[in-house]
């Protein structure tokens, strides 16, 4: 082998070792998901629809991002429908992206309450941990931990994602305190606080 090869093998071997020093990209923009939405009301209780509390969760977690030096995304801004695909869609078109979609859980069985987070993904399963361990730091309620879910806005979301559950509305105290405009502000507090904790882990 002649000396000028060698020396471009050199350069080659030295570009990969740095390559692969490089730490993980951190993600720039938050796409912002709140549930339901138009003619998807979602859980109905005491008067109360999901989609209200979701949208103004997401409008809130979009203030507290943004106060961390986050780029936001909303799929949606007011009570309009948008299709799972649609919203996926509207991930997918930026780089450096991640995805969180708010919810509110309810059960037939009005004793059950706390808040979850599910993922689909390796990535998104750190993105929700992160989440589920602020929560239960800033949240007064039962931690039931994160969980693998197939849903369809996960799959089609190419980014790493995570679908949060703030609570049971069908439990009339936790839906007293998720009913809260306060409380609603500590979740988005909270949930901002678990993003920001997974900048450049991604």
């Amino acid at each position: 082998m002649s000396f000028v090869p060698c020396l471009q093998l050199c350069r080659l071997m030295a570009l990969l070792a740095g390559l692969a020093a490089l730490p993980a990209q951190a993600f720039t923009t938050v796409v912002i998901d709140a549930g339901h939405g138009g003619k998807d009301p979602g859980g109905y209780w005491y008067g109360t629809t999901e989609k209200r509390l979701c949208l103004d969760v997401a409008k809130r977690l979009q203030t507290a991002l943004q106060a961390k030096g986050f780029k936001t995304v909303m799929t949606r801004t007011t009570d309009v429908y948008v299709e799972l695909e649609d919203r996926a869609a509207k991930a997918n078109r930026y780089r450096n992206a991640i995805f969180v979609s708010i919810h509110f859980n309810a059960s037939l069985d009005r004793t059950i309450s706390g808040f979850e987070t599910h993922y689909r993904s390796k990535n998104g399963r750190v993105l929700a941990q992160s989440i589920q361990s602020a929560l239960d730091r800033n949240i007064p309620g039962t931690n039931r931990g994160t969980h693998f879910r197939d849903y369809k806005v996960l799959r089609a979301t190419h980014a790493t994602a995570a679908l949060v559950e703030c609570g049971f509305i069908s439990n009339k105290r936790e839906y007293a305190n998720c009913n809260s405009p306060a409380h609603r502000q500590k979740l988005a507090n909270a949930i901002a606080s678990g993003i920001a904790a997974v900048k450049g882990k991604l």
